[in-house]
């Protein structure tokens, strides 16, 4: 087991390498250059080449990059103009209610979605059955945003069960925090929910039908078991996969509904650092996002392991 997770953690390197690039290429690739971004349009030739020769943007492109990733492994990621604070800073201050609400979203779509995937694949054919599909399609299709409003309109201004905008943080109290959170989290939330119970069902019918469901009935063993453990245990390295994609994707995509709910989590710093052009906040974000994607999909290889055993062993 141990060899096999140090491999998957030895297969990312490329992947890293690779992201490194592409994420040094969004500052290196803005035209007119990072002065120009930061000192704005009316900025003089003299003003932007003398910052420019202070930040070091004048050195050829392999010179820099390698300057750049250097300090990236050494924990430098660089400093924000308008914070004032480095880009580490930031990210960790902003990412907390990041953290908090793709937690609770992700909490919430596995609650609705893999017990209504089992039932509605169980179920196959049945009014339960149609109904769970059809609303998987309708939270699939309804855009993000409209379903926010909604639910901001509906409980926040209609019932004022729950606030339509704000943050309040986790030291302040876990009633209060999650109270500020379960709007934006629940639109999130149905949204996930809506594609893992597709494939949750498409999954499980994939193996309730196979040959040792049917030897598991004709041995006596209870329904539950039957589909819990034979089915619901072969089903899940699928499962693992489309709720590792969704975690990474609630991670990496909050942006309209952070702004929406005026939550202050990386998705809002992504958007006042653009507004700003703070180029280096943007590529601290962007490089930290793509880590965290790529990490929840090692989580979900090193699963694999444990679901699968055959994966332990190398096999196909």
């Amino acid at each position: 087991m141990i060899s096999y997770i140090l491999k998957r953690i030895l297969s990312l390197i490329p992947t890293l390498f690779v992201v490194s690039i592409v994420v040094f290429l969004v500052v290196y690739m803005i035209p007119g250059g990072p002065a120009t971004a930061l000192l704005g349009m009316e900025a003089t030739p003299e003003s932007i080449e003398a910052l420019n020769t202070e930040l070091g943007f004048n050195r050829p492109f392999f010179v820099q990059y390698a300057d750049w990733f250097s300090n990236v492994l050494q924990g430098d990621w660089g400093q924000s103009y308008f914070l004032q604070t480095s880009v580490l800073d930031a990210i960790g201050e902003y990412f907390g209610p990041t953290l908090s609400l793709a937690i609770l979203a992700q909490l919430i779509s596995l609650i609705i979605s893999v017990p209504l995937g089992i039932l509605a694949a169980y179920r196959r054919g049945s009014i339960v059955d149609v109904t769970t599909v059809s609303a998987s399609l309708l939270g699939i299709a309804v855009p993000g945003f409209l379903l926010s409003m909604f639910l901001m309109l509906f409980f926040g201004v209609y019932l004022k069960w729950f606030p339509v905008a704000g943050y309040v943080a986790l030291q302040e109290g876990l009633a209060e925090h999650l109270r500020y959170l379960i709007l934006p989290a629940l639109s999130l939330g149905l949204v996930q929910a809506a594609y893992i119970t597709r494939m949750s069902r498409s999954s499980m019918l994939d193996v309730l039908y196979m040959n040792y469901i049917r030897t598991a009935r004709a041995k006596g063993l209870k329904e539950a078991s039957v589909v819990l453990v034979y089915g619901l245990k072969n089903a899940a390295p699928t499962i693992l996969t489309v709720i590792g994609q969704s975690f990474g994707g609630l991670v990496t995509g909050t942006i309209v509904t952070e702004t929406l709910f005026n939550i202050p989590g990386l998705g809002m710093l992504t958007m006042t650092s653009i507004t700003r052009r703070d180029v280096f906040v943007i590529q601290g974000v962007v490089l930290f996002v793509t880590l965290i994607y790529v990490l929840v999909n090692l989580v979900v290889d090193i699963l694999y392991g444990f679901v699968d055993p055959r994966i332990q062993l190398g096999r196909k």
